[in-house]
C-alpha cells in the first residue's frame, strides 16, 4: 500500500468518524440525547461525504476500503448496544432482539470474510445493494430513535419506530442470507 495514496481527505473524514464514536457513546450513556443525535448525524454525513469525495476525485485507497466499513460497523454496533441496553431517559430505545440480530449478522459476516480472505476471491465481500439498503435503513432507524429521544415522547411517534425496527430486522436477515448465498457461489481463487 502506497502511504501517500492513503493520506486522502476521505480517509481523514473516516478517521474523524472513528474518533467521534467515544464522544457519541458518552452522550448516549449520560442521556445527552441532542448531542448524541448531532454526533450520529454528523458521522452519517461524513460517511456520505467521504464516499462521494473518494469516487468523484479518484481518492480511493486500500486503507479507505478497510477503514470505511470498519468505522460504519463500530458506530452502528456502539449505537445498537447503548440504545438497547443503556436506556436511561430514552423514550425510543432499540429492542434488544433487533440489536442482537444486527450485531450478530455483522460479526458472522466479518469473521467469515477475515477467515476466508486468503482462500476466496474478495469479490463476495463487496457491499451488495441489499447490504447498502440494510445499512441505510439501520442508520435511519438509529437516527430516528436518537431524534425521538431528544424530542421526548410524542404520541405520533408510537407507530413509526416499531415498523422501522421490523424493517431493519427483515433487511438484516435478507442481506445476511444474500451475502452467504453470494459467497457460496463465488469460486475459490
Amino acid at each position: 500500500m502506497n502511504p501517500s495514496k492513503s493520506l486522502t481527505l476521505p480517509n481523514a473524514l473516516t478517521l474523524l468518524r472513528i474518533l467521534a464514536i467515544p464522544f457519541f457513546a458518552i452522550a448516549v450513556w449520560y442521556g445527552h440525547h441532542w448531542q448524541a443525535f448531532i454526533l450520529f448525524a454528523a458521522a452519517g454525513f461524513t460517511d456520505l461525504l467521504d464516499g462521494f469525495i473518494a469516487r468523484t476525485f479518484n481518492q480511493r485507497s486500500d486503507l479507505g476500503a478497510l477503514m470505511d466499513p470498519a468505522a460504519d460497523k463500530l458506530l452502528m454496533t456502539t449505537a445498537f448496544i447503548l440504545m438497547a441496553w443503556r436506556t436511561n431517559g430514552m423514550t425510543a430505545p432499540i429492542p434488544v432482539w433487533v440489536a442482537i440480530l444486527a450485531i450478530t449478522r455483522d460479526l458472522v459476516i466479518s469473521f467469515y470474510a477475515f477467515a476466508s480472505v486468503d482462500r476466496l476471491s474478495d469479490s463476495k465481500f463487496h457491499p451488495s445493494l441489499l447490504g447498502k439498503l440494510s445499512t441505510a435503513i439501520q442508520l435511519c432507524a438509529v437516527s430516528l430513535g436518537l431524534l425521538f429521544n431528544a424530542l421526548g415522547y410524542r404520541p405520533w411517534m408510537d407507530p413509526l419506530l416499531p415498523e422501522m425496527y421490523w424493517l431493519v430486522a427483515a433487511l438484516v436477515l435478507a442481506s445476511g442470507i444474500h451475502y452467504f448465498m453470494r459467497a457460496s457461489r463465488t469460486p475459490v481463487a
